[in-house]
């Protein structure tokens, strides 16, 4: 089976983006028909449930998940995630609700799982670019990248980006392992899906600054990203470094 005939889950988590879930729905039904959207939505106090089961009543190839509490953006994936894989679906995507990650691009992640498990849309490969953002945004965001190839040794451009797609085996195999639920959720899965010898491939996307609504990203949650990542990569160094004085000891 090729990967754009996989039967196909984009799932989408919601906090206040009313402005924005009946549009990105649209252009995403519009742009990649066969495949169904489930919304998960942590309990917006904007209404975006209640619009999103609007969505759903008048489309049976979306779906609505309520979660009662806002407790990150990995919890509303891995829920998703889930919900997917009991529903035997054989392909997942990740997308944001605000139209940063265009539905347009999404043909080009499927394309991609015929010789992957995971492809990234990648922001930072030849090809891809970022629009409306603050010179400072995106070097913030690079050197995030940077420091995470750096530290846990992966060779992904944009490890920190989140517009994904996943084969259904990937992810059962890799979700026991993911614990993180904020901004560093995106490196957690890739360097799972890595160390579990299983293969990344990036495709260039164009990312766009939302135009409606309030963005979730704030300095502290970088921060605490990098924190992670950092506590990761010395535990990764120390283990590599405990190997080769292993392998020294062998050959003496």
């Amino acid at each position: 089976m090729t990967p754009p005939l996989m039967k196909t889950l984009v799932v989408i988590p919601t906090f206040n983006e009313k402005e924005n879930i009946e549009i990105i729905c649209g252009r995403l039904r519009a742009a990649v028909p066969a495949v169904d959207i489930l919304i998960a939505d942590d309990n917006s106090p904007d209404g975006t449930g209640e619009l999103a089961d609007r969505l759903a009543d008048g489309d049976p190839q979306i779906h609505v998940m309520h979660r009662t509490a806002k407790n990150g953006l990995g919890a509303a994936y891995l829920a998703g995630f889930a919900w997917g894989l009991d529903h035997g679906y054989e392909a997942l995507v990740e997308m944001d609700a605000d139209g940063s990650h265009q539905p347009e691009q999404l043909p080009t992640l499927l394309a991609g799982l015929a010789d992957a498990d995971m492809v990234k849309g990648s922001r930072y490969v030849p090809g891809g670019s970022v629009v409306n953002w603050p010179k400072t945004r995106e070097l913030l965001s690079r050197g995030g990248s940077l420091w995470t190839r750096l530290m846990i040794g992966i060779p992904v451009a944009d490890i920190t980006g989140g517009y994904n797609a996943f084969r259904a085996q990937t992810l059962r195999t890799i979700m026991e392992d993911i614990t993180s639920a904020g901004y560093n959720f995106q490196v957690d899965l890739t360097w799972h899906v890595i160390s579990h010898g299983m293969t990344v491939a990036e495709v260039p996307i164009t990312f766009i600054e939302r135009e409606r609504g309030q963005s979730k990203m704030s300095s502290g949650i970088v921060v605490e990203a990098l924190a992670k990542t950092t506590a990761w990569g010395f535990r990764y160094r120390l283990s590599q470094l405990a190997s080769w004085i292993a392998g020294l000891g062998r050959r003496h």
